[in-house]
């Protein structure tokens, strides 16, 4: 802020304000008085004119909100259908009850896969007992 470009006008002020103003300064790291109240004035303008632009800050915020939220979603369901394809596989070599036998784990794998995406996510030991148990 340069000083010879400053003008000096009368400011009334109550007396609460000039002394919360001579409390406040120095925390700042104001040098004076009058450079507080100038940054508070600047301060109070910009919160002024980003209330008139809320509108557009508003739609621009949710839009990158969404964005983050969609790419979580995205990730959390692909990590959740990864968990269901697992559990199946679990599923199936526990109701085997003798291991995995003759079914190789990685076509065992695919099965659960093709399970999973039949059932859109969910899993049913029962029907998984049938099928190892030839019913």
């Amino acid at each position: 802020m340069s000083e010879e470009n400053k003008t000096k006008f009368a400011l009334w002020l109550s007396p609460q304000v000039k002394s919360l103003v001579t409390d406040m300064y120095e925390r700042d790291n104001c040098r004076s008085r009058s450079e507080f109240i100038e940054k508070a004035i600047r301060f109070y303008a910009g919160y002024m004119s980003s209330a008139e632009s809320s509108e557009f800050l508003s739609r621009t915020l949710v839009s990158s909100i969404r964005g983050t939220l969609d790419d979580s979603e995205n990730r959390i369901s692909r990590l959740l259908f990864k968990l269901a394809v697992e559990l199946s596989l679990t599923m199936h070599i526990v109701a085997a009850g003798k291991g995995i036998g003759d079914i190789p784990l990685a076509k065992l794998r695919s099965k659960c896969v093709g399970d999973v995406r039949k059932s859109i996510g969910s899993v049913d030991m029962e029907k998984i007992d049938e099928y190892q148990n030839g019913a």
